[in-house]
């Protein structure tokens, strides 16, 4: 999908150009009326804007909002992506987020010590991730935690894990792919439908369990929703499930579910 930069005052044409070399995304210096999709940068941040709606931005805050309230008050290795990542005293994977999405997940592991890669192809939202990471990098609090725990790579998951050495290999991949549309689900959060309309669903999904479950060290964890099928209707070793839900998890075969 087309979506460009647009810099909110010509001061920041430069930053927006910047920002566009880096991920290949178009600038405009004028809102195309024909899309409704849109980067709009302004002094503070980058947002992904719905031109068509009067809803709210979307962007990445690793700060403030929820995933401050999250980092301070998010339950540590006892919430249910913790025990299924395999974090225990003195066990901090290294891991490999796939489909890194708002980053989300991967900020609350990297608060909890692990060292996470967000490996993101779609150029939108990796633009919108780049931009949230140099903010939190800038902050007195978390800025330190962010330069040393939390990497973005800007690369398709498949091709990116194919190529990796084998001195490289994460101890964790954890995925989080975009489940398919229900035609008749209830209203989904804007974000949701946003990311909809930039990446689509996941279709290659099941061939990015194949590659990862060949290159992880320890294991491969999959978020779903709690009633949905195993991706690819591939059984997991064991699940952990919370109130709406569920993380597959796939120990490598020298490995067991005592083990991180």
């Amino acid at each position: 999908m087309f979506v460009p930069i647009f810099p909110a005052t010509p001061f920041l044409r430069e930053a927006a150009a910047q920002l566009a070399a880096i991920f290949q995304l178009p600038v405009v210096d004028s809102p195309p009326s024909t899309l409704s999709l849109l980067l709009y940068l302004t002094a503070e941040r980058l947002e992904l804007r719905d031109m068509t709606t009067t809803a709210g931005p979307v962007y990445v805050d690793f700060v403030g909002g929820g995933l401050g309230y999250r980092r301070r008050h998010g339950g540590g290795r006892k919430q249910p992506l913790a025990k299924a990542i395999g974090l225990k005293p003195g066990a901090r994977p290294t891991v490999l987020d796939a489909t890194a999405g708002l980053g989300r997940d991967a900020f609350v592991l990297a608060c909890l010590g692990c060292h996470v890669q967000m490996v993101e192809r779609s150029p939108v939202v990796a633009a919108l991730l780049h931009d949230g990471l140099r903010r939190a990098q800038q902050d007195a609090e978390i800025g330190p935690l962010i330069k040393e725990r939390l990497q973005l790579i800007h690369h398709d998951a498949q091709q990116w894990l194919s190529q990796l050495p084998s001195t490289q290999r994460p101890d964790v991949i954890y995925l989080d792919p975009m489940y398919p549309h229900r035609q008749k689900s209830a209203l989904v959060k804007k974000e949701m439908r946003l990311f909809r309309a930039v990446v689509g669903d996941d279709l290659d999904a099941p061939s990015l369990l194949k590659t990862a479950l060949a290159c992880a060290r320890r294991r491969v964890v999959v978020k779903r929703p709690k009633l949905a099928p195993a991706l690819d209707d591939r059984q997991p070793t064991y699940c952990i499930k919370s109130e709406n839900t569920r993380f597959d998890v796939y120990m490598e075969s020298k490995a067991s579910a005592l083990d991180f």
